[in-house]
């Protein structure tokens, strides 16, 4: 963390009361201290980087790019084959053991829909034959979102000054010749996980701070120099479904997320803007703020906050639920991500998550996967870790704290 700002913003969460972590994925997710990449020799480390492109000469994968999965074919309550699209031609392949779906929390309800697999009135709304009502398919679609808390900085040292062509230039070069410097980080290398409330357990509120303030398609609030906080409640309550149109696989279905829908959500978003302001409030940032650009200083009532979050949420792009995972009618897949009701199909991505991870869902999305491997291959479940866990000492009495942290059992 070179940019002063991270050591500042992590200082300041410090003198507000809460603690500092060493790592935020290990012992202590609570507090405040730097964050992961998920980046190898200066290159986010995907998915298809880490495990798909070393596996692609294996003689058992074949990968079909630019295609498009129509449905699952289904002999009875079994899962058979799939028929996709490709060059313009309709192709069907089939299966001797399982078909695994993983096409997102978007994609793979709308596929189990397409398939006559889901709510019998939705399908049948969309023209598509019911092959298996299933009510929980697309339901429960949730997702991480944030707003941004922007601040004027006094000094020249932050990614603002980077946004010129020259700039660009230069570390476009330095990553080529040695795949670090700016151009080999999410620049979110400072963060937070703090409580909103004495009495509960464990961290609903995420913040990524960032020394720059502009937004996703990099327009800039201010000309000068400036900083941002990106913050928002990690448990939402609101929930909202992902629903076939049509059995046109080219048609996209009908997405509602619902953001705000409860009011635990409103509530959430105006502590997190307003501890926020309280703690770039704290003298360590003293040498460096200079005026809240946004929300700015004229919004402060609940009303006001309201209206803010309103019109700039942003999706933190943690989609999940869609094909909630449980045992009661409204499951869509079981503990070993079978799909009830219909054999030999399973699901294995981030849809299958009851609720949302306390935190970004790349990881868990991974963890997933790499369970669901087993499963697939009838591995047994690993030994239990005994790794230990921390929790602040007094967090039934109180929001923050900067008491030891103790190990506990989870």
């Amino acid at each position: 963390m070179k940019n002063p700002l991270y050591g500042a913003w992590v200082e300041a969460g410090a003198e507000a009361g809460y603690i500092k972590t060493d790592d935020c994925n290990g012992f202590m997710q609570e507090g405040f201290g730097a964050m992961h990449m998920t980046v190898k020799n200066g290159v986010r480390c995907s998915t298809a980087n880490a495990y798909l492109r070393p596996a692609m000469d294996r003689p058992n994968l074949t990968v079909i790019t630019k295609a498009m999965t129509r449905h699952v074919i289904l002999k009875g309550k079994r899962a058979v084959g799939i028929a996709y699209d490709h060059e313009g031609q309709t192709h069907e392949v089939y299966c001797n053991r399982e078909v695994l779906i993983s096409a997102g929390p978007i994609g793979s309800p709308h596929l189990l829909q397409r398939s006559g697999i889901g709510p019998a009135e939705v399908l049948r709304k969309a023209g598509v034959e019911v092959r298996h009502d299933l009510p929980g398919v697309g339901e429960n679609l949730q997702d991480h979102a944030e707003v941004y808390i922007q601040f004027g900085c006094k000094e020249p040292v932050t990614l603002n000054s980077k946004m010129d062509p020259l700039s660009k230039l230069l570390i476009g070069l330095r990553w080529l010749l040695f795949k670090d410097g700016l151009g080999a980080t999410n620049h979110f290398e400072a963060g937070g996980f703090i409580r909103s409330e004495k009495g509960l357990r464990w961290p609903d509120i995420q913040f990524h701070f960032l020394p720059a303030a502009m937004r996703y398609d990099g327009n800039k609030p201010i000309k000068g120099h400036g900083f941002m906080v990106l913050t928002g409640p990690n448990k939402p309550k609101s929930r909202g479904y992902v629903r076939i149109r049509s059995a046109d696989p080219y048609e996209h279905p009908l997405i509602q997320f619902n953001y705000l829908q409860r009011e635990e959500d409103r509530e959430g978003f105006r502590r997190c803007i307003r501890l926020t302001r309280e703690i770039i409030g704290q003298p360590a940032m003293d040498r460096f703020r200079d005026g809240e650009i946004a929300p700015g200083p004229l919004v402060s009532s609940d009303e006001e906050i309201d209206a803010f979050v309103r019109e700039n949420l942003e999706s933190t792009y943690h989609p999940c639920g869609s094909c909630r995972m449980g045992e009661d009618d409204g499951a869509v897949v079981d503990s070993e991500l079978r799909v009830h009701g219909i054999a030999g199909l399973r699901v294995i991505d981030s849809s299958v998550f009851p609720t949302e991870p306390n935190g970004n869902l790349n990881a868990p999305t991974i963890m997933l996967a790499e369970r669901a491997s087993d499963l697939v291959r009838g591995r047994k479940m690993l030994p239990a870790s005994e790794a230990a866990v921390g929790r602040v000492e007094d967090w039934e009495t109180s929001q923050r704290t900067s008491l030891p942290a103790r190990n506990v059992r989870v």
